[in-house]
């Protein structure tokens, strides 16, 4: 699973002075004199003997704002405002949205940390994994294995433009002339985070399911505004450049530095041959792509097209979008991924050919095996 927020917890020290700012801050708005007793104990659990559960409910784009309120009026924490205050001055990101179960005994910070963990799924009555990489086929039939919906009413409702322009409407990284352009098969591939996601009705409405799904995206993104403006692609273009990555590695530092590769060949105007965006072109879920398919017309296909595709391929974890922001500075133009997961990178054409040549041999054999298995 990946819904674990990543962000490392406040140190003390920042922590301290955090709280510093936060007392100037709270004294210049003129609130209360004694602001430093009046923090700390806001700080502090509501009622740490009586130790109650309190359920609350975070609904999808609740804003800081409103996250602080819903808490304070539920007796989870006794002031919104120092909450806004806390969250804003510790840089607190990636709040989620679901059912939760605080307790009176909590202080501040861990029911911060609760709501960046996610809602429990103990009591949840449905849950939906996604996992890394999938695309959204392949979304639709894990949401109709898990609810009441026929394949058919989920991708309806992943194609309903008015449903399409709500989301737009509230997260920003979805840009309707991107996501909307001729050739683009799914509005939403690539903006449905994999995570596991729990939801505490038998069948949730389609809408709140897609919804969690993007939001979990658009937070993931928040946390890298600076660097998304800084990198000179747009939102759209990391999430493909992300996508890519996330199908062609298996290995964590391969993302990084099949992402440098990527980067050198965009930076020299050279095509990215992937083949990932072939199979994605052609619908086609066989091991291996041949000569003739990187031949398909498709804005998907970079063997014909210089530059990144026309849109995501799959679902990226965090780590692939990291990867894209961030690629690891090497020589290399070229890699081949091998069955067993090793990626073999070289400099030139023909060093690349020598590799193919000598490995290929294995991708045979494994699709040979896996007839085998499929005809017994």
């Amino acid at each position: 699973m990946t819904q674990i927020d990543k962000k490392r917890r406040v140190q003390p020290f920042g922590r301290t002075i955090g709280i510093i700012i936060l007392i100037i801050f709270i004294v210049t708005t003129g609130i209360v004199a004694g602001s430093a007793l009046y923090i700390n104990s806001a700080l502090k659990p509501v009622d740490v003997k009586a130790n109650e559960t309190i359920d609350v409910s975070i609904p999808i784009g609740s804003s800081v704002q409103e996250i602080a309120n819903t808490l304070e009026s539920n007796g989870a924490i006794k002031s919104a405002l120092v909450f806004r205050y806390y969250v804003k001055f510790n840089n607190e990101t990636g709040f989620q949205a679901g059912n939760y179960k605080l307790t009176t005994a909590m202080d501040m910070q861990e029911v911060i940390t609760k709501l960046k963990e996610g809602p429990s799924f103990e009591d949840a009555a449905v849950t939906i994994t996604i996992p890394e990489g999938y695309k959204i086929t392949e979304i639709i039939d894990v949401i109709a294995r898990e609810t009441e919906y026929s394949q058919e009413q989920i991708e309806k409702q992943l194609q309903d433009p008015e449903f399409i322009e709500t989301l737009a409407s509230k997260y920003p990284m979805l840009n309707l002339d991107d996501i909307r352009q001729d050739g683009i098969k799914y509005a939403l591939e690539g903006y449905l985070f994999p995570a596991t996601y729990s939801f505490h009705e038998k069948n949730p409405p389609l809408e709140t399911i897609i919804s969690d799904m993007v939001e979990k995206m658009q937070s993931v993104l928040n946390q890298y505004t600076d660097e998304i403006k800084e990198n000179g692609y747009t939102i759209h273009e990391i999430i493909t450049l992300a996508s890519l990555i996330e199908t062609e590695t298996q290995k964590s530092d391969d993302r990084y530095k099949v992402s440098g590769v990527f980067h050198n060949r965009l930076e020299n105007g050279m095509r990215l041959d992937s083949d990932p965006t072939v199979k994605y072109a052609l619908d086609k879920t066989d091991i291996q792509v041949t000569y003739r398919d990187t031949d398909v017309s498709s804005p998907y296909n970079t063997y014909r097209m210089i530059g990144i595709p026309i849109g995501p391929i799959a679902s990226p974890r965090e780590e692939s979008i990291k990867a894209a922001l961030q690629p690891q500075e090497v020589d290399e133009f070229y890699f081949f991924a091998r069955p067993n997961g090793q990626v073999i990178y070289t400099k030139t054409l023909d060093e690349h050919e020598k590799v193919v040549t000598t490995y290929r041999h294995e991708w045979n054999e494994l699709i040979e095996s896996q007839q085998k298995v499929n005809e017994e």
